[in-house]
């Protein structure tokens, strides 16, 4: 069966280390298209670009312009490929306009172990069917975010306050997450998952739109089937900007991808990100 995010990610050869993309309208959010699926168009051209290493260990990707949907092109440098894993660059531009530029380590996550020990907590989250749609989230919500409807997101009840002009104040948030067509996940989808929820200055009542800067993403093993735990918070606001902390937990019970990403203080729809 076709899932309709490996179509959404799908990249053709073009030579010279160049992969033509169609980026879809499905994934906008606010101003522009979701960081984290731009991240896995990459991602998917990185992985072709390295043969047996098909899996992203380590990216980090800063945002330089918000991409719109259409044609894009997605340039890699593979700047080492040797033993176990490989380094590589890669660009995304739409035009003349470069959109991402990304540094990302990738290997074989099955041949490298599929150990996870961690002192980090599983959050703990009740049964989906006991948590909150995201079929409920508020309809200017629903509208300013098409992608929303890509996902079956269940939120933690205790995190949905915003929902109802009541946010927590604490800066956390956390959901079970699947595809809506039910694809399974793998590591790149991960590199979606970590900028999927909205942003967690939602829970300080500042909802709207707020534009990654920089994302760097840690897969730590590849993720079982099922449902994932996905679990934002964030520390510190300073400048204008925020960082929000991404975990995600696959049905197995284990930590599977982190994150970090620094991203500009919500604004109104349809504004610039300078």
């Amino acid at each position: 069966m076709a899932h309709e995010f490996d179509s959404h990610i799908q990249v053709a050869h073009a030579g010279d280390g160049r992969y033509d993309a169609d980026l879809a309208p499905g994934w906008v959010v606010g101003g522009g298209v979701n960081g984290g699926y731009l991240l896995a168009v990459i991602g998917n051209a990185l992985r072709a670009s390295l043969p047996g290493k098909p899996d992203p260990i380590a990216v980090s990707a800063y945002y330089l312009s918000a991409s719109v949907p259409g044609p894009a092109t997605v340039s890699v440098d593979v700047r080492r490929d040797g033993g176990s894993i490989a380094t590589a660059a890669a660009d995304l531009r739409q035009g003349d306009d470069a959109r991402i530029t990304a540094l990302a380590t990738y290997g074989d996550l099955g041949r490298l172990g599929d150990d996870v020990a961690t002192t980090a907590e599983e959050p703990h989250l009740p049964p989906p069917g006991e948590c909150v749609p995201n079929t409920m989230a508020p309809p200017e919500v629903l509208a300013a975010a098409p992608l929303l409807d890509r996902f079956d997101m269940r939120f933690h009840p205790d995190h949905v306050g915003w929902a109802v002009g009541k946010p927590s104040g604490r800066g956390v948030l956390s959901a079970w997450f699947r595809l809506a067509d039910g694809r399974e996940p793998d590591p790149i989808s991960l590199l979606m998952v970590v900028d999927a929820l909205p942003p967690v200055t939602f829970d300080l009542g500042m909802p709207g739109w707020a534009p990654t800067l920089e994302l760097t993403a840690h897969l730590r093993a590849k993720p079982a089937p099922g449902w994932l735990k996905v679990r934002h918070a964030t520390r510190n606001m300073a400048g204008g900007m925020f960082e929000e902390y991404c975990e995600v937990w696959d049905s197995a019970g284990r930590l599977c991808a982190q994150s970090r990403q620094l991203a500009r203080q919500p604004r109104p729809v349809g504004s610039s990100v300078e």
